[in-house]
Order: structure tokens, then C-alpha cells, then sequence
């Protein structure tokens, strides 16, 4: 697993590729009056997540305000087979995505005075469990989950490792009883899916339900 850390600048990925730059408004000019949800995307496995998590707020007509860590820029590219940026580009010109680089501490969301639903971390990485755990606001994405929590609004975690540590289990304990809603990503075999992306968009669904969006279908295409 890459830690939030360990990468002090872009680093290729798979078949030599390095991660491309983040950073970019959205065109979007459909307009809407709801404050956004922030999606923060760490360098845990598991991009997929953060991909569907996006496209099915966009289209729900939810403004999403995104920021990736490097670690996260790598893996998105390992595991999806497209950079971060080529995404962000494709979804940015028809929904409203803002995406905000994760070196930029003087972003909106890094203030409360910004209004937001809440904040979804999916994939969380167990660097960024830790960090969120003790405090830690050393970039946007760290920053962003510590205003979630001190302005009262929902935080919710999607942790991706296996087996946990009683380290990683105490860091949850200790973010569960402060609110933070923790999601597994796990499958739900009474559901009987026949495709990874069906589970996939069960763990979607009940990680955005957290902050109490439910009406997700599809209005925009």
C-alpha cells in the first residue's frame, strides 16, 4: 500500500506513465444551488470507488469538489488504466467537478467558511486513517477531513486494508466515537452480485448515504 508520505512528487506508473498535474475548474455551467460534497481520494487500492462515487453524485446533479494525494494519482492510473487527469478532464466538461491539487493548503475546502454536505475519503488509505486520527493537516486532503470534523459536518471513511492492525483498529475506534462513519468496503452476498460492479456500486451507495443522499438516480446524462 503507498503511504499519503512516501511520495514527495509525481512517480510513474504502470508501464512507466507518471501521474499528470491535478487541478482544474470544472466548465460545467448547468448550475446548482447545493453546496458540494467533497471526495478525497487516497493512495489505497481501490480506485474504482473513488471513480463511481464521482460519476454517480455528478449525475445525480451533486456538485463534487475532489482533491487526490499523489499516492492516489499513481494507483488511480495502476489499477484503472487511465491518469487521474485524462478522468477529471472527460467528467469536468459534462458535471459539475471542481478538483483542487492536493499541495494547495490555501484551497477552499481547507476553511470551513466554505459550506460542503460533508466529506467522503474513499479509498482511505491507513496513513490517512492515522493522520485524521491525530490531527494531522500536513496537505488539502488531511486539512479538508479536519475541517469536516470541526465544523460538525458528516465524515465518512472507506478503509481499504486487510488484515487490520490493532493499530488500524484503534485509529477506527477512536474516529468512530468522535462520528465518523466507517464504511467497509465489503461485499453484500445476500444481494447475490454477479459483477464486481455491482458491488462496487452497493458500497457506493451506502458510503453516500451516510450523508444523507439518497436519490441518486441518474437525472443528468
Amino acid at each position: 500500500m503507498c503511504s499519503e508520505r512516501g511520495i514527495g512528487g509525481p512517480r510513474a506508473g504502470a508501464g512507466g506513465r507518471e501521474p499528470k498535474e491535478q487541478g482544474r475548474q470544472s466548465p460545467w455551467t448547468g448550475g446548482s444551488s447545493r453546496s458540494p460534497v467533497v471526495v478525497g481520494i487516497s493512495g489505497a487500492s481501490g480506485a474504482v470507488l473513488a471513480r463511481q462515487t464521482i460519476l454517480r453524485l455528478c449525475r445525480a446533479g451533486y456538485p463534487v469538489v475532489a482533491t487526490c494525494s499523489k499516492a492516489g494519482l499513481r494507483v488511480w492510473e495502476d489499477e484503472l488504466d487511465e491518469s487521474f487527469d485524462d478522468f477529471v478532464r472527460r467528467c469536468s466538461a459534462r458535471f459539475p467537478l471542481e478538483v483542487l491539487d492536493v499541495d494547495d493548503i490555501g484551497a477552499s475546502i481547507a476553511s470551513g467558511r466554505r459550506p460542503t454536505m460533508g466529506m467522503l475519503i474513499i479509498p482511505c488509505s491507513m496513513d490517512l486513517l492515522s493522520a485524521v486520527a491525530t490531527g494531522r493537516s500536513s496537505n488539502l486532503l488531511e486539512r479538508a477531513a479536519d475541517v469536516t470534523l470541526k465544523e460538525g459536518r458528516t465524515l465518512t471513511m472507506v478503509p481499504r486494508e486487510s488484515p487490520l492492525s490493532p493499530i488500524h483498529l484503534e485509529n477506527l475506534l477512536k474516529l468512530a466515537r468522535i462520528g465518523v462513519r466507517i464504511v467497509l468496503p465489503v461485499p453484500a452476498f445476500y444481494l447475490r452480485p454477479e459483477t464486481v460492479q455491482e458491488v462496487v456500486d452497493d458500497v457506493v451507495g451506502r458510503a453516500i448515504g451516510t450523508l444523507g443522499i439518497h436519490d441518486l438516480s441518474e437525472e443528468i446524462e
